[in-house]
């Protein structure tokens, strides 16, 4: 289970100079209409208490598009490497990635990392929740972050898609769709987003499914493997979509993790997808 460390590694490696820990929080709260949810960051809480030496990740502003009309969209490749270096992060650095909620925050800024082809990215198994459950220590003292340190962001072509894309997956086959969101979003029993239900031909394998929800942790290689009995099986390209692309990276990570390089996320998502009333979309099973 490669892309992961437990608590215990990075208790010990607190004050290595090479490592650096990013708190990737997201808290999203439904909108009052149902049909959408609102973003509030997580830097409050990590001012509050943190992992020492870690620097807070905000995904919503510094590693987002600001130009898109969607949220969370990747970044241009210079406004993340000057978020990254920002961060204290260089390119012989040692990432370790955070969050408080169900570890796509983590996954998303990793999938980040990697789709500008920067492989030192890990993501802290059980996040704040098992740093916390283990009574690692915390902190509210702010760390003067590493600067000079150079970041190359060098962007891959295949680690993100597009709706053309995806409209062409579902025209003429060719790869499997994954939705990562939970069975009632996927069934259309509950509508998160302009249209209820699914993108047609794709199967459901929930982000939330793949973490203990007692401990955060991500469950056990052969029960993972169980999750993706399905697309494991085949030889065709894996694509991971969600709402916004970020329960998206849960799978794509665990996908990578259990030894597929052909999988990649769809960026916007349902966000992007359902916005066009023309594109197909289908309830139930």
């Amino acid at each position: 289970m490669r892309a992961l460390v437990s608590v215990d590694w990075l208790r010990d490696h607190l004050g290595d100079p090479q490592v650096r820990v990013l708190d990737c929080t997201v808290h999203l709260v439904r909108s009052d209409d149902g049909t959408g949810y609102e973003r509030r960051s997580g830097r409050t809480d990590w001012e509050k208490a943190h992992v020492p030496g870690s620097a807070f990740a905000d995904l919503i502003h510094d590693l987002s598009d600001p130009d898109s009309a969607l949220s969370f969209m990747r970044p241009s490749a210079v406004r993340f490497a000057g978020a990254m270096e920002a961060l204290g992060v260089a390119d012989d650095s040692t990432v370790v990635l955070y969050d408080a909620r169900d570890a796509m925050w983590a996954t998303r800024v990793w999938w980040l990392l990697r789709s500008f082809g920067f492989e030192r990215a890990f993501v802290l198994d059980g996040g704040w929740k098992a740093w916390i459950a283990a009574g690692a220590p915390t902190t509210a003292e702010v760390t003067p972050r590493p600067v000079g340190g150079r970041f190359t962001a060098s962007p891959l072509d295949d680690v993100f898609v597009d709706t053309a894309a995806v409209a062409g997956i579902v025209a003429e086959g060719g790869a499997c769709l994954i939705d990562s969101l939970m069975p009632e979003q996927y069934r259309g029993d509950v509508q998160g987003y302009a249209r209820a239900g699914h993108i047609p031909g794709a199967i459901n394998v929930p982000a939330r499914h793949l973490v203990d929800p007692e401990t955060g942790r991500f469950l056990g290689e052969a029960e993972l493997r169980a999750r993706f009995a399905a697309p494991l099986a085949s030889d065709a390209p894996i694509v991971t979509y969600c709402g916004g692309g970020i329960a998206a990276t849960a799978d794509a990570f665990v996908l990578t993790m259990l030894g597929r390089d052909d999988v990649a996320v769809y960026d916007g998502s349902l966000s992007a997808w359902t916005a066009d009333p023309s594109a197909p979309m289908v309830t139930g099973d």
